[in-house]
């Protein structure tokens, strides 16, 4: 499993740039690396009991030409994405999805609401989506953790959001006991065209690790290849051997970035900008380590800079959410 400080010789930075350094809009590369990205989890993994989805592995190659012309000519997606500077981040790569859902012929509905009254909403259908013959329902996370701990045997619920809201555990068994049987509630038969064959999770995503630790255990169901970067906090962010960042707001965090370079950063200014932020946010901030490629910043890596106490905080909440949650 990759993690920071022993990532392989070619990063997925590297494999995304080399296939995709073509594309220059960012809806149209957050849209490739969306359907070209390694799955978050491993579908095999037996946790997940069969019910994580996987898009077919030439998903990207199949998509390139169609992905190049969208990039010359890329109204259409911001028509349908209808981007806004305070979108969802999750709300925001369904859309995009649902676009090449669309493109590919297999998309039946998306975000169908189920409600059981006027004022009773059971839950949403993602995507249902046409298999065949088949109607099949998918639920869809793009979903950002940072290991905050390997503890005494590392545990699913030590992957934690930067917001400190949730983590990669406890969004799991949300989907996988809760939203995934949705078909099966007699209010979500209303909506249904026929009979939902199967229902499965397509999770998407980056985790971060603290150059240190151990590594993670090898049984926690993630994928070997998955999307992988670093946290530190503000004050180990020297240590680090990068020069120039861009910062990443919310909707520029799915694929590597791509930007003029007159938009990075020297270390120094990074640092003077986070310290003000802190101030009076503690909310992690995303950054791009970058190079230059012309008149590019082109991302090479990238991790989570957080306040120096967001690991106590981390640590807190877990020990609230054990103590509150059975079998935790």
């Amino acid at each position: 499993m990759p993690i920071a400080g022993n990532k392989p010789s070619a990063s997925f930075q590297t494999q995304f740039h080399r296939r995709w350094n073509d594309l220059n809009d960012p809806h149209v590369r957050a849209l490739a690396w969306l359907i070209d990205a390694p799955d978050l989890l491993d579908p095999r993994a037996a946790q997940w009991n069969g019910q994580i989805a996987t898009l077919p592995a030439h998903a990207g190659r199949d998509a390139h030409e169609w992905l190049s012309a969208l990039d010359r000519s890329p109204a259409a997606l911001h028509a349908y994405a209808d981007v806004r500077p305070f979108s969802r981040l999750g709300r925001y790569a369904e859309k995009l999805m649902a676009f090449y859902f669309r493109h590919q012929g297999s998309l039946v509905a998306h975000g169908v609401q189920v409600r059981a009254g006027k004022n009773d909403t059971v839950g949403e259908f993602d995507f249902l989506l046409r298999d065949g013959a088949a109607l099949v329902h998918w639920e869809f996370a793009t979903k950002f953790y940072l290991l905050e701990s390997t503890g005494a045997g590392p545990q699913a619920d030590y992957f934690v959001g930067p917001n400190l809201a949730d983590t990669l555990g406890a969004k799991m068994q949300k989907i996988l006991s809760r939203q995934l049987s949705l078909a099966r509630h007699p209010a979500a038969q209303l909506h249904l065209p026929q009979p939902v064959a199967s229902a499965q999770a397509l999770i998407k995503g980056w985790l971060f690790y603290h150059d240190g630790d151990p590594a993670p255990n090898r049984d926690l169901g993630v994928s070997d290849a998955h999307c992988s970067g670093f946290w530190c906090t503000l004050a180990e962010l020297d240590a680090r051997n990068a020069e120039r960042y861009v910062v990443l707001p919310r909707l520029s965090w799915l694929a590597p970035a791509k930007t003029d370079f007159s938009q990075s950063l020297s270390r120094k200014s990074l640092q003077e900008m986070l310290a003000a932020h802190f101030e009076n946010d503690p909310m992690p901030v995303m950054a791009a380590v970058v190079e230059r490629q012309g008149n590019h910043a082109v991302e090479t890596d990238r991790g989570f800079i957080v306040p120096e106490d967001w690991r106590a905080r981390a640590g807190e909440r877990m020990r609230i959410r054990r103590a509150v949650l059975p079998g935790k």
